[in-house]
């Protein structure tokens, strides 16, 4: 639309319109008639609304539609540049009745803007905008009820209640969207309306549309937030559908949900321990899991997981929104997932690294551990705006430690010389705060603060006094030295702040400093010329001294408080006043408490900001400006015993031990049936792939022999379906005659146990067993047509059989991920896991293993692959088409991907009765390895031929014994010979059979990881998995 506005309005700047061709046209010109009537001496010419916007009241006077269109685009784009329209109303409202549905957009958007402004000419057309309410078009009844919602006139309250009621219940969630927007104009309009609105309120938080829920969300904060009642019956469907709804939406169900949390569960961090310590990628492993998470209710433990894929947004707002959740009512320990998030916003604008500074600040006050991997992220650019600059020294001082002071102090040092004033002032308090919190740097600091006394500016000389009398408050060093040097340079500070600093601290130490006397006399000397900060200091250290020695400073103290009588400056006459008592009068109580009042210890100064304080909710207006803003509401308190749970929960599907027993029976039956499946695919195809098997690890002849075998079987694939599902339908019959149902929770349930049983092997598996250890899976076929067929030699390749042997897995993994949800796949539901077993295709593919879950209450058939996109080199063989699927069932298969050693996604098309649907299936590094082992003499061979670049080293500390579970866990690798304490693992790439070799040293709490691979980016993401794991 603003395109097309710049170009009317371009076309009106340069070239004449049909309108005004046929005024210049016409008879008579309106421009002569007004030239003839105008009186130079009314002043008229010299009036910016002379004539003004007169060309388009008459394009809306005119009888043509598309002359009125363009001027409608005209005044909306004066509208988006700021201009003032609101002279055109009466001529806008005019064409509210037009039939034109783009000329009647353009008026609603005129009318919602200056609706307020004109209340009585709206009024007029309030006939109209019922008539439009409806209107079969969905946007022209949004647009009625916005511009009447608009209307500020208490009168036209029971019309807009009725409009918002009937929209409510609109066939369109935009229009329903609409109506949750105007109920909060209605209640700012009309309390009394807010018992209809609260009834309205609940059925569209119970709407199932995402475009409503967020709106609805917000309509209930704006006018019920008391009434949590609202939230129990819907509190689950607004976690599942939270990474669903727009991201306005989600930062208004975020920041209500938080308000919910605090009411409705106990503080999370009484027994919570702070692991802040801990990396930010951690071991998903559910044994660490359990560790290190403390016991939270259900729902709230739901919360937190449902807001955690948001941090991932690109919306600085919704990062911020679930930080700040995490902070209020997350553990300590799990708000490391929050902080990495916030370290990424940092990259943004300016106004936004502002409010996340301002946050992690917030943050860093009780949570300091957890911002120590990104200290870098808050070192100081050129191109940062001062305000930047000093939240980011405070963030630095606050996450100071022992262990990373040095590299901080070295950053702020060279902060000094910068040329911003108030920055290098706050970069000296910077160095006085870490100097006060770690006393191991106290004297390097206080040394490098007392050179900095002899710098040419006075701005450093004058702030480095300040931080130092500060430092010498906490009685941190011996201040004479300090003291007599920087008294020496008392002569040149002209600062007022830095010579008051210095004669407060003499007169603290006055009785060690022997020279006390000789700045007194220059003081008593200068004192008509000195500010009144500097005369106030004066008189204390007069004070002083004569309070330790009476006889030697009793003229000079009269002489001080003679010219203090009649100083300029009250304050200065009456401290003068207030202290002569100490002096004129040693008899009285005052003067005997003297030595109390001004010789005592004072105590040491505070170093935290107001900015660092917790008062209010982070990412609030509050919190920005550090002060309550109008509207403002704080976060309630935790209560002491959690109310009663009256959120609806959906009722669990138990499965009891018989029919676990048969769903077992069924799962093997699918294994053997899909194996067998896929089996007789290999041998159908393997005759015409033996052309081409030179190229079998290309993906078009995967795809071209797959296809020309699928068609030259067609016939027995499909007396081969027929047999599978009499056989399918026998397997799923009880010894009773009933059919058992695969559910979701089933099958869920299936994956977790079926692998953990140990069965016996199979023919099939022995025969794979006996490939493994005879061909070692990735020695390379010894027959090819390159080698010179049967007669080529092959010393090498049997060498490294010899060498290399392949062993099975140790560990199975049985975690299952969703790849396809019930809700974008329209009722169809994937979940996949790796098997670790070698894919019958090719050994050179990834075994995975796919469960698909029927949710819908109608069957669905043909479900099979459809278009696949894949980086060059990848290759994917298709599960068997899936004929039918029954009602809340479900049904495994097999799918093999050879992804070429890369971590790049697979990007497969799913296509059923449904339709289609897109999934992406990416690899886990640990998932791209065959487990071999050798013997201890071949690997340190071949780790020293993959030393350099090939090497990549990591040390991790680690209190976990078993170190080989977690490593099994990390990545299918094989047990090599080993020692206690020196662990070694040996794998093979799937594709290219490049060896990966790792080996794991302890020593103490500390582990040290080594990985030598040909593959150098494979080699250092297994080297961060098995660290993240083993942390």
């Amino acid at each position: 639309m603003l395109h097309s506005i710049s170009g009317t309005m371009t076309h009106h700047a340069y070239g004449k319109t049909n309108f005004e061709r046929e005024k210049a046209s016409g008879a008579g010109s309106l421009d002569q008639d007004y030239s003839v009537g105008i009186d130079p001496a009314s002043g008229v010419f010299f009036n910016s609304d002379y004539r003004r916007h007169e060309d388009l009241k008459e394009m809306l006077d005119s009888n043509k539609d598309n002359l009125k269109l363009e001027a409608m685009k005209r005044i909306i784009g004066m509208i988006a540049k700021g201009r003032d329209a609101s002279s055109l109303f009466p001529a806008v409202v005019k064409n509210v009745v037009s039939k034109n549905i783009e000329l009647k957009k353009l008026v609603y958007s005129y009318l919602e803007r200056y609706a307020e402004e004109k209340e009585d000419l709206a009024l007029l057309s309030i006939s109209t905008f019922q008539r439009a309410l409806k209107e079969p078009n969905q946007l022209i009844r949004a647009g009625a009820l916005r511009v009447l919602s608009g209307i500020r006139v208490s009168m036209i309250a029971p019309i807009v209640m009725i409009a918002i009621r009937d929209a409510a219940a609109d066939m369109s969630p935009y229009v329903r969207k609409t109506a949750a927007h105007a109920i909060p104009k209605l209640y700012s309009l009309d309390n009394d309306t807010k018992p209809e609105l609260i009834v309205i309120i609940e059925k569209l938080l119970a709407d199932r549309t995402v475009l409503v829920i967020g709106s609805a969300v917000m309509a209930f904060t704006k006018v019920c937030p008391e009434r949590v009642d609202l939230i129990h019956k819907v509190y689950l469907k607004l976690c599942a559908l939270l990474g669903d709804v727009d991201e306005w939406g989600q930062v208004i169900i975020v920041n209500m949900l938080t308000r919910y949390a605090r009411t409705q569960f106990t503080d999370p961090c009484k027994n919570d321990k702070d692991n802040g310590d801990r990396a930010f990628y951690d071991s998903e492993s559910e044994a660490s899991d359990k560790e290190n998470t403390p016991t939270l209710d259900p729902d709230h433990r739901l919360l937190l997981r449902s807001a955690r894929p948001l941090l991932q947004s690109r919306n600085a707002a919704v990062v911020m929104a679930v930080a700040q959740m995490y902070h209020h009512i997350g553990p300590k320990s799990e708000t490391i997932a929050a902080v990495k998030a916030l370290v990424r916003l940092l990259r943004s604008n300016p106004e936004v690294q502002e409010l996340v500074l301002k946050t992690i600040l917030t943050m860093t006050v009780t949570r300091k551990g957890a911002f120590d991997v990104y200290l870098k992220s808050f070192f100081v650019r050129t191109s940062d705006s001062t305000r930047i600059k000093l939240l980011k020294l405070n963030i630095l001082t606050n996450i100071a430690n022992e262990s990373n002071i040095s590299i901080i102090l070295r950053e702020l040092e060279t902060y000094i010389s910068s040329y911003d004033d108030d920055f290098v002032a706050a970069t000296i308090q910077a160095i006085g705060r870490c100097a006060c919190f770690i006393t191991a740097v106290t004297d390097t600091c206080l040394s490098g603060l007392v050179t900095l006394l002899s710098n040419k500016n006075e701005v450093v000389v004058a702030e480095s006094v300040v931080v130092i009398k500060r430092l010498l408050q906490t009685q941190a060093a011996n201040p004479k030295e300090i003291i007599q040097q920087m008294i020496r340079l008392l002569d040149s500070i002209d600062v007022a702040q830095a010579r008051a600093s210095i004669i407060w601290l003499l007169g603290e130490h006055c009785r060690d400093i022997p020279t006390a006397s000789n700045v007194l006399k220059r003081a008593a000397k200068s004192f008509s010329n000195e500010e009144d900060i500097v005369k106030l200091q004066v008189l204390n250290l007069a004070v002083k001294l004569y309070i330790s020695d009476k006889e030697q400073y009793d003229l000079l103290c009269q002489y001080i408080f003679n010219l203090s009588k009649y100083d300029q400056n009250y304050d200065i006459r009456d401290r003068a006043r207030l202290l002569r008592n100490f002096i004129d009068n040693p008899s009285n109580k005052l003067a005997a408490s003297a030595a109390k009042i001004f010789l005592s210890c004072k105590p040491a100064p505070t170093y935290r900001t107001s900015e660092e304080s917790d008062l209010y909710q982070l990412g609030s207006l509050s919190h920005s400006i550090n002060s309550k803003a109008n509207g403002y509401e704080p976060l309630p308190p935790w209560p002491e015993v959690a109310p009663p749970n009256v959120r609806e929960v959906e009722p669990a599907q138990v499965v009891s031990t018989q029919s676990e027993a048969k769903l077992e029976k069924i799962f093997h039956s699918w294994e053997t049936e899909s194996s067998s499946e896929l089996s007789e695919e290999a041998e159908g195809s393997g005759e015409s792939d033996e052309s081409s098997e030179s190229d079998n690890k290309s993906s078009s002849s995967d795809e071209h022999t797959s296809s020309s075998s699928d068609s030259s079987s067609g016939d027995e694939d499909d007396e081969d379906e027929e047999e599978e599902e009499e056989e399918e339908d026998s397997s799923l019959e009880t010894e009773e005659g009933d059919n058992v149902i695969l559910t979701e929770p089933e099958a869920e349930k299936l994956f977790d146990n079926v692998p953990q049983k140990k069965t016996e092997k199979s023919n099939l598996d022995l025969l794979l067993d006996l490939e493994m250890n005879d061909q070692n899976f990735g020695g390379g076929p010894i027959l090819t047509p390159s080698l010179g067929g049967f007669l080529s030699p092959v010393t090498s390749v049997t060498n490294n059989v010899q060498a290399i042997q392949v062993v099975p897995s140790v560990d199975i993994p049985i975690k299952t991920s969703e790849v396809l949800n019930r809700i974008n796949g329209k009722g169809l539901s994937i979940s996949y896991r790796f098997t670790r077993n070698p894919h019958l295709f090719s050994p050179s593919m990834v075994n995975l293993n796919l469960v698909f879950t029927n949710s819908t209450s109608e069957e669905i058939s043909d479900i099979r692959v459809g278009e696949k996109t894949l980086s060059p080199g990848m290759s994917v063989h298709e599960f068997a088409c899936i004929t039918s699927l029954n009602p809340n069932s479900s049904l495994p298969g097999t799918l093999g991907i050879d992804f070429n050693d890369s971590l790049h996604p697979a990007n497969l098309q799913i296509i059923s009765s449904l339709g289609s649907s897109n999934i992406c299936l990416k690899p886990d590094v640990g998932e791209l390895l065959r487990p071999v082992t050798m013997s201890e003499e071949y690997f340190l061979k071949e780790q020293i031929k993959l030393k350099g670049m090939n090497e990549h080293v990591g040390i991790v500390s680690c209190k976990e014994t078993n170190l080989k579970q977690k490593i099994y866990q990390a990545a299918n690798l094989g047990l090599c010979p080993s020692h206690d304490n020196d662990l070694r693992f040996a794998g093979q790439t799937l594709t290219s059979s490049s060896l990966v070799l790792v080996s794991a040293t302890r020593k103490d709490v500390e582990v040290t990881i080594t990985v030598n691979c040909e593959k150098l980016v494979l080699g250092s993401m297994l080297l961060n998995t098995l660290k993240s794991v083993l942390q």
